[in-house]
């Protein structure tokens, strides 16, 4: 069951970026939901080592299973990711449209591996026989 909820809460969270995508061209929209979206994920990310003592079994990485590796690396990407992300946004809403291609590249990355990190997560997650 808690495994259900946490990947009901990750599904939330692609929901919540491709709805903030919808809406990019409204920016305080687009903002206040994109916010949510990364704030939730790294939420989500501290709920699961609060659970799962998940930084633990992820440092095993040598005994690890190669889906659980490649999970750990692409949501710590992601997560990587929403810096950048805040970084280019804070200058876009400073004015710096110069910016733009990069924070839309980025954005779109940040998008892919954060669906990656979701998709990754049924086979990374081994459940307790």
């Amino acid at each position: 069951m808690e495994a259900r909820l946490l990947q009901i809460q990750s599904l939330s969270i692609v929901l919540l970026m491709l709805a903030g995508i919808f809406v990019r061209r409204r920016r305080s929209i687009h903002v206040k939901i994109m916010s949510v979206a990364m704030v939730w994920d790294v939420l989500l990310i501290l709920q699961i080592e609060l659970s799962r003592s998940a930084i633990l079994k992820a440092s095993a990485a040598m005994t690890n299973t190669l889906a659980l590796n490649v999970h750990v690396t692409i949501a710590i990407s992601t997560v990587v990711l929403y810096i950048f992300m805040v970084y280019t946004g804070r200058k876009l809403l400073a004015g710096q449209n110069e910016i733009r291609p990069r924070h839309k590249f980025l954005g779109w990355t940040t998008l892919a591996m954060r669906i990656l990190t979701f998709v990754t997560s049924f086979w990374a997650v081994v459940p307790k026989e």
